[in-house]
């Protein structure tokens, strides 16, 4: 019996974003991993079909369709092998922050552009010198009458050069206690005093455009917080399993389509006068990545399950992103060697795979925050 209970409606809405991305996504890849940036139309396209923040409600432009709409279009983004369009950070990650916690104000605003592609979303946590530790965040942001005044810098935020709404975290300077100084704000791209910086030059995720963000006496409405003044932690703990799920979903897709593509290529690369799939090293080294790609299917299914009933899953989602993310990298490792020469040249797909999938036990909380996590819900 399958974990999650897929409709008719959603198998139409599956083979309308596989369709999609055959059509407009995986011809252009090249061309934007080459531009170091996925061009914006690409995003009014996907809003145009309805494929962005799903989930927001019918009053504010949206579906209000289910989660599994979500899973759906992450896992058919990574059969295309690129990570440009961030979907799942803009549809799951960010605009839930403003569903769930603007005002109406702001979601009337807001949640309209990022449902069309008007609006890139990014979320902006990250510092120089803080990472995961978010209590110790440097970036200020003190209240002036109506207005509210942000200082400071962010780093590694991605869709970063392309934004046109950014989740700010920043800290009240007066407030002693670090956890009930977060507050969480919606910046637009024309707020003055935001700058976008330098796209970073990275190893893989060409195409993404990380960035570095500034801001300096960025004045924006006191409207834009979200939530009650000092809940920033508390809100950015809630929507952290979203996100940890989101890499999860997408790790495994990414390792099933990896291994879907290297066995088609053992099968037609010949060794010796047969197929290299015939080798016993072959069979079994495929075998194994193949039992560890069902285990994690089985996982992250389970938690989508578990997450769509409500229920609070900090140590699991922290295990999942963990060992979902430390999977990936060993198949597409294992499965680089088993292209030999070939994987190791660009034209062939499993270079960028193995180059791309190296970030994820990094971002969303290094995998060794991920494990102190479960260590804790552990008792240990």
């Amino acid at each position: 019996m399958e974990i999650l209970q897929y409709t008719e409606d959603h198998r139409i809405f599956r083979d309308a974003v596989r369709k999609f991305c055959e059509k407009e996504v995986i011809p252009n890849v090249e061309k934007w991993e080459e531009a170091g940036i996925t061009p914006k139309e690409a995003w009014l396209k996907l809003g145009e079909q309805g494929f962005l923040c799903m989930d927001v409600p019918e009053e504010y432009g949206g579906l209000g369709a289910d989660f599994l709409y979500s899973v759906i279009v992450n896992e058919e983004m990574a059969r295309t092998n690129h990570t440009g369009l961030a979907v799942g950070l803009h549809s799951d990650v960010v605009a839930p922050y403003i569903t769930a916690y603007g005002s109406e104000e702001i979601k009337q605003r807001i949640l309209p552009k990022c449902i069309s592609g008007e609006y890139i979303a990014a979320v902006a946590m990250t510092e120089p010198n803080t990472g995961s530790d978010l209590a110790n965040i440097r970036t200020t942001a003190q209240q002036d009458g109506d207005m509210v005044v942000i200082n400071g810098q962010k780093t590694f935020i991605s869709n970063g050069i392309n934004c046109g709404v950014c989740v700010v975290a920043a800290k009240d300077p007066a407030e002693k206690d670090p956890y009930k100084a977060i507050d969480l704000f919606v910046v637009e791209a024309d707020a003055p005093g935001f700058e976008k910086g330098r796209k970073l030059n990275k190893i893989g995720w060409h195409s993404q455009d990380t960035a570095e963000l500034y801001f300096t006496d960025c004045r924006i409405p006191v409207g834009n917080r979200l939530g009650d003044k000092g809940a920033g932690f508390i809100m950015l703990m809630q929507k952290l399993q979203q996100e940890r799920l989101i890499c999860g979903i997408g790790a495994v897709a990414a390792a099933e389509v990896i291994l879907e593509r290297t066995i088609a290529y053992c099968k037609e690369r010949s060794a010796f006068g047969k197929p290299i799939s015939k080798f016993q090293n072959t069979q079994f080294e495929l075998v194994e990545m193949a039992t560890e790609v069902k285990l994690g299917r089985l996982f992250v299914d389970k938690c989508i399950a578990d997450h769509m009933e409500g229920k609070s899953l900090p140590a699991e989602v922290s295990m999942l992103k963990y060992w979902t993310t430390e999977m990936v990298k060993n198949v597409a490792d294992r499965c680089l060697q088993l292209h030999g020469g070939y994987g190791y040249c660009e034209e062939y797909p499993i270079a960028r795979a193995w180059r791309d999938v190296r970030v994820m036990s990094i971002f969303a909380g290094t995998n060794e925050i991920m494990k102190t996590i479960a260590a804790k819900f552990m008792g240990l």
